[in-house]
């Protein structure tokens, strides 16, 4: 004979949880299962162990989706500032940072503690270790097939993640259960991820690993981001590459501002009429570090000389290399180190208001595993809240 739940939840990630904690509140039986050793993984080792739990600005365009408006109702159903209440309620001490970005004082356990305290009710069950190795859609709902026993429930909430971060247990399983469904799937790709470079760029680069610059980053669709570029020994990385690599197709080049803050053609007349025999090397090793500076002359990009000698061409011509640094990375570094995975089940399968799937009744997913995917900056957690939320109201 099957256990019988209201609910049941796969995943006891950020969203799963949140979805178990809101079905609780209504007095729905709850059964949240996971297949790893504990709850929360991937929040525990979000933010360096800080976990940026949310932000102070948050709306729709901080969203990578097919259907931008998707995100709308779940975002104003549930909101940053109902969040950091539920933060605050818990005694969790936070700080702001740049951009908004809400991190933990102490500890990522705390926002793990906190949920696990949400869901510390007797109509909750969580059971971990445990294999779903087969689900079945009933007239009354479904029934699934966990480890060596089964159980039914009305409503089967979907909380799986993404492919991002193998390492921690990510796996295909949300995906391959909407395609038993009939859902239409976004092809996934690795997002919030370093990127890689061809081999010639990379052994030009490689001894700036290390090395951070301001810069503004822009796509070639247009999409840019100002923050800081970090060399690294595999390529480029640093808070304004992860969140262009979002936007970013294979075979594309990103221009670079280096000098956001100046124009450097004019800087370089003014060092040039106090300082005529100064070298460029020396005067470029003022506004960028010196090692950078170094390579770019090695690899015959920029030719130093003193600046009396440069011409109004050169100077031009340097201006705009340094303005519109351009380089084609050759990939990024994959799942390993994604912070997020891009596309996964297609919105359109899914109601904004509920996030149970159209054509299944019963069936609902939450979190990643859906194609939304979040700036860097306490973006996806939100998502996470706000779908994880909406979800368990309706289920």
């Amino acid at each position: 004979m099957a256990n019988k739940y209201d609910v049941v939840i796969i995943g006891a990630g950020a969203a799963g949880l949140m979805c178990a904690a809101e079905a609780g509140k209504r007095g729905r039986s709850v059964l949240v299962v996971d297949h790893g050793k504990k709850p929360g993984r991937k929040i525990l080792i979000s933010g360096g162990g800080r976990c940026n739990f949310t932000n102070m600005d948050v709306a729709a365009n901080n969203y990578v989706c097919r259907n931008p408006h998707f995100v709308k109702s779940a975002l104003s159903q549930y909101t940053q500032w109902d969040f950091i209440g539920m933060v605050c309620q818990h005694g969790i001490d936070y700080e702001e940072r740049d951009h908004g970005q809400l991190f933990c004082l102490d500890s990522a356990k705390d926002i793990v503690q906190m949920l696990l305290a949400e869901c510390d009710m007797p109509n909750i069950a969580q059971r971990y270790q445990v294999d779903v190795h087969s689900i079945a859609k009933t007239e009354s709902g479904f029934t699934l097939g966990l480890n060596t026993d089964t159980v039914s429930c009305e409503s089967l909430v979907v909380a799986t993640g993404g492919l991002s971060m193998p390492k921690l247990g990510a796996t295909p399983f949300g995906y391959q259960i909407a395609e038993q469904f009939g859902l239409k799937m976004i092809p996934t790709t690795a997002g919030l991820v370093p990127f890689t470079l061809h081999v010639e760029d990379k052994e030009a680069l490689a001894d700036l690993s290390g090395i951070a610059v301001p810069a503004v980053v822009e796509t070639e669709d247009g999409t840019s981001f100002k923050e800081n570029l970090l060399f690294t020994h595999r390529g480029l990385s640093g808070p304004v590459i992860l969140q262009v690599s979002s936007y970013w197709k294979p075979g594309q080049k990103i221009t670079a501002d280096l000098l956001p803050h100046l124009t450097l053609a004019d800087t370089l007349n003014e060092m040039r009429e106090a300082h005529p025999n100064q070298s460029l090397k020396n005067s470029l090793s003022r506004l960028l570090p010196k090692r950078l500076i170094e390579a770019l002359i090695e690899r015959g990009d920029v030719e130093d000389k003193p600046l009396k000698q440069l011409n109004h061409k050169e100077l031009a011509l340097l201006s705009e290399y340094f303005h519109q640094w351009q380089i084609a990375p050759n990939g990024t570094e994959g799942y390993r180190t994604a912070e997020v995975t891009l596309g996964g089940v297609d919105t359109d399968e899914l109601s904004s208001k509920t996030m149970e799937a159209k054509k299944v009744k019963g069936l609902f997913f939450a979190g990643e595993v859906m194609d939304v995917s979040g700036w860097l900056g306490g973006y996806n957690f939100q998502w996470a809240w706000s779908s994880g939320y909406v979800a368990g109201q309706y289920v």
